[in-house]
């Protein structure tokens, strides 16, 4: 039996006569040319998620994807399917990483294809055993929607904790273009406002599978969920009093230093001096509680150098302080052995007062993973020693200042792992250097994910990034303030109050995200028994 014979089969009297067509013109593609319709519409749904956020693109990248699917005619070419969609749509949503080895191209440009190719073999896996696992219901239209719809945020779950994971640009984040609709991301997180986001664009699907009459009414009842996600986030807004801790005033310094310039060590002693004097010299100084300095803005192992700390004091605010981006290592004297990406906070006399370790460290960035199967393999940053892990979320206590989560570079992209659940903070501070992205996409998807991160936990967020976007989020997860991507300048922001209440995902995870899932599973299993209108058999 070849693939296109699925088509060929007898069709139910009201079943749509184009499904046929669809269906045999999907069975009759070479090999190749259907792989590459997949790719193609995995990265249409791409062009939907941060900076684009062109909705709905969604509709047919992943209606495209299940017709596919259903012309599969074993296992293998069902998780195929779902592969070569992935394939396609991680390779347009992270080509940006391929900007970081271009800045020493002459030692890592030769990376690109491995790694940016790698990663997008490897993260197509997830939507293909979403594809694999809802394959058996191809026939059921509807059984077929609700069960990929629910396997969604199971297999972005798994992305973002396998091998260290990396949930980026998840499904959720394509309604970061209305404030209102990221609100329910509060109750059940992205993972689960993923999955509902792709059962609404799956809907359309039951126009070429079943009467039409019933389609229209199932895809109005998706819609009048949609208004109700909306109308239910606009009052979620209305109930905000943009309350800010008082006595508060944040300096937040974005030097917008080059990548290369950062990566030659010529010049680090002037790059902390240009973020001394912006810090100094802009007017209102006195006035600030704490100035902000980006990732390894102070690119020196600052407990090692009192000089340094001596110098760094005359940029901490009267009786405040300076909470910025370094480098940290032990023992403090002699051979480094363990080196960490660590942000510090420094008292008016130079002292540290309050320090934290970067936790999610970035392969090749910061390690090279089994290096001793690769020993030709470095790291981008520079030096041969491995950076080692901090011990996971940690909350930075500081003087005249409430509790704070810290968060170094893309740790923040991470959902239900970004705070201390025994030390609970009041507002997450994320210190990040995404110049080795220069102004492609990836510095936008960034700031969406802090957004999230805010809406989720219902806690500010503060982030200081080298070359942007430097802003103020409130615990809704809107832009206060902000500072364009590349470009230099200072923002001095209060620091708005976190909920008085924890958001439902912040008490519980993952949990409302699984009852999602649990709940269209079981949908899928009670409407398989349906065996009329919109949910009879494809092909009998």
């Amino acid at each position: 039996m070849t693939s296109h014979s699925i088509a060929q089969r007898h069709l139910p009297e009201d079943q749509p006569v184009r499904l046929a067509g669809l269906l045999d013109r999907c069975g009759r593609l070479s090999p190749w040319r259907r792989r590459g319709l997949l790719a193609m519409l995995g990265a249409l749904g791409a062009m939907a998620l941060p900076p684009f956020n062109w909705v709905p693109l969604l509709i047919p990248a992943f209606v495209g994807l299940l017709l596919l699917m259903i012309t599969a005619k074993r296992p293998r070419a069902a998780f195929g399917a779902g592969w070569w969609w992935g394939a396609g749509h991680f390779l347009v949503g992270n080509y940006w990483i391929a900007n970081s080895f271009m800045i020493d191209a002459a030692h890592f440009g030769w990376m690109i294809p491995p790694v940016i190719g790698g990663l997008a073999a490897f993260l197509a896996i997830y939507p293909g055993l979403a594809t694999l696992a809802a394959w058996r219901w191809r026939f059921r239209p509807l059984t077929l929607i609700l069960t990929f719809a629910a396997l969604w945020p199971i297999t972005e779950w798994l992305r973002g904790h396998i091998l260290t994971g990396y949930p980026w640009n998840l499904i959720a984040y394509t309604w970061s273009i209305n404030d209102a609709m990221m609100q329910s991301a509060a109750l059940w997180g992205s993972w689960g406002l993923g999955g509902f986001t792709v059962l609404l664009a799956l809907l359309p699907l039951l126009f070429l599978t079943g009467p039409r009459r019933q389609a229209l009414w199932v895809n109005l009842a998706g819609v009048l969920f949609l208004v109700a996600f909306w109308a239910g986030g606009q009052y979620r807004l209305g109930q905000a009093s943009g309350a800010t801790v008082p006595g508060v005033t944040l300096r937040l310094v974005q030097a917008a230093i080059p990548q290369d310039e950062k990566l030659s060590g010529i010049n680090r002693g002037r790059h902390v001096d240009k973020h001394w004097n912006m810090t100094v010299e802009t007017p209102g100084f006195r006035d600030v509680t704490a100035a902000i300095w980006p990732e390894t803005a102070v690119n020196f192992l600052l407990e090692r150098d009192p000089q340094l700390r001596a110098y760094l004091a005359g940029a901490v605010p009267p009786n405040g302080l300076l909470v910025t981006g370094d480098l940290r290592a032990e023992p403090l004297s002699g051979d480094i052995r363990e080196i960490w990406n660590s942000v510090a906070a420094l008292d008016s006399s130079g002292n540290v007062v309050a320090t934290a370790d970067k936790f999610h460290l970035v392969p090749l960035g910061e390690y090279v993973p089994l290096r001793n199967i690769f020993p030709f393999i470095n790291k981008l940053t520079p030096g041969s020693l491995n950076f080692s892990r901090g011990p996971g979320p940690q909350t930075l206590h500081l003087p005249g200042l409430p509790p704070a989560g810290a968060l170094i570079c893309y740790e923040v992209i991470f959902p239900g792992a970004v705070t201390n659940a025994t030390d609970r903070p009041a507002w997450l501070l994320n210190v990040t250097n995404d110049g080795w992205f220069g102004t492609s996409t990836g510095p936008y998807q960034h700031f969406v994910s802090a957004r999230y991160r805010a809406v989720e936990e219902g806690l500010p967020l503060i982030r200081a990034a080298n070359t942007g976007i430097s802003g103020s989020v409130d615990p809704y997860g809107r832009v206060l303030a902000s500072l364009p991507l590349g470009t230099a300048g200072i923002l001095d922001v209060a620091l708005p109050e976190k909920l008085q209440n924890m958001t439902t995902f912040a008490r519980y995870g993952i949990v409302i995200s699984v009852l999602f899932s649990l709940c269209a599973g079981l949908a899928a299993v009670g409407v398989s028994y349906w065996k009329t209108g919109i949910n009879r058999p494809i092909s009998q």
